[in-house]
């Protein structure tokens, strides 16, 4: 009778992948990339901490399947963000890991071609040389943290990070947040709760001590200092929770944590009833509440593409339309465009009465 194998079970195939260090020295960041990041991250702390009056805007697709439309977009996305810079900061959105229920694409890391080829070290290059793409253009990046490990390969170029609904409970990505050297939005839990998020926040802001690799692909035991940037996004549940009576909850239950009332609506997923149409309401209520008198809500998400709506994959992947989602529905551009002026337009003077109370 054979001895049965007690390891590796299940496993297929290993494939050894590239180290951080590895990444990084075949795909550097550049003096201008590492200044733009630098940069971006000092203005999202400073929006977060109410020190600049502006509101952020992360903006982009739901994610990224195509490099040459995203590019597209970000040259668009960098020429309005200069128009509308006096009042709203504007971050590119580029999310390459998506989280799924069962099955599914898992973003551009994990399956760069789109065909279950799964050729990971190709999707973290390509993925690696967008984000110097755009930060050479000046443009601060954001993304979601799916794989704890990713963001040794990416981290160093992003400016705002996100970890999400289905994740924000975990002790792993709230350990993994904690050492962030971004800011990071926890979004409230899918079924609408904001109890995990704010734990997770709680929890991302103190020190932890977890398993990792180092650059040289070494594990590591990672101690950290903590993240003080930790914010909330809301992002919806069974219903909508952007309006005020929710935003008024976010705060209370922040204050009763004793956390910064920093927030940021997502105008996406839940909140529109991933109806792209929707994301304008959500938009527009959110303004008035800061017209209003909010001083908590500091930013939103807007899920935009090149066109409007989505696709699915096709078995052949020739047939993709390069500018529209292949997961969530988006806005498209003339949308996009029009919605952050008349942010800009909308937000300007509440922008300058802050300022004035300042000098």
């Amino acid at each position: 009778m054979s001895e049965r194998v007690l390891e590796n079970v299940n496993i297929r195939s290993i494939k050894p992948l590239a180290t951080p260090a590895q990444l990084r020295e075949r795909v550097p960041a550049t003096p201008a990339a590492e200044a733009a990041v630098r940069a971006g991250r000092e203005a999202v702390e400073r929006v977060l901490d109410g020190d600049d009056p502006r509101f952020m805007a992360i903006v982009g697709p739901c994610s990224i399947h195509n490099l040459d439309a995203a590019a597209t977009y970000a040259h668009r996305l960098k020429k309005i963000a200069k128009e509308v810079s006096g009042t709203v900061l504007v971050v590119m959105r580029a999310y390459f890991e998506k989280p799924r229920s069962v099955l599914g694409w898992k973003g551009l890391v994990n399956d760069p071609y789109l065909d279950d080829t799964f050729r990971i070290e190709d999707g973290l290059t390509m993925a690696r040389r967008f984000l110097v793409e755009v930060a050479g253009l000046g443009l601060p990046a954001a993304t979601e943290f799916l794989d704890t490990l990713t963001p040794q390969y990416l981290g160093d170029l992003v400016s705002w990070s996100a970890i999400g609904a289905r994740t924000a409970e975990a002790q792993t990505h709230r350990e993994m947040a904690s050492g962030l050297s971004m800011p990071v939005g926890f979004k409230n839990g899918t079924d609408g709760s904001l109890e995990a998020c704010v734990n997770g926040i709680a929890s991302a802001s103190g020190r932890h001590h977890f398993l990792g690799i180092t650059d040289d692909g070494l594990p590591a035991v990672f101690a950290t200092s903590g993240n003080h940037y930790a914010h909330v996004v809301l992002r919806g549940g069974h219903e909508p929770n952007f309006d005020a009576a929710h935003v008024a909850e976010c705060e209370r239950l922040l204050k009763a944590a004793h956390l910064p009332p920093a927030i940021v609506v997502d105008c996406s997923h839940a909140n529109s009833h991933k109806r792209p149409e929707e994301q304008r309401v959500v938009l527009r209520d959110v303004v008035s509440q800061i017209e209003n008198g909010n001083s908590s809500i500091r930013g939103i998400m807007l899920e935009s593409f090149l066109e409007w709506g989505r696709q699915d994959i096709p078995k052949d992947i020739r047939l993709l339309r390069p500018g529209l989602s292949v997961t969530d529905a988006c806005i498209d551009w003339p949308e996009t465009e029009s919605l952050l002026l008349e942010m800009r337009d909308r937000l300007a003077p509440v922008v300058e009465s802050r300022r004035a109370a300042a000098r």
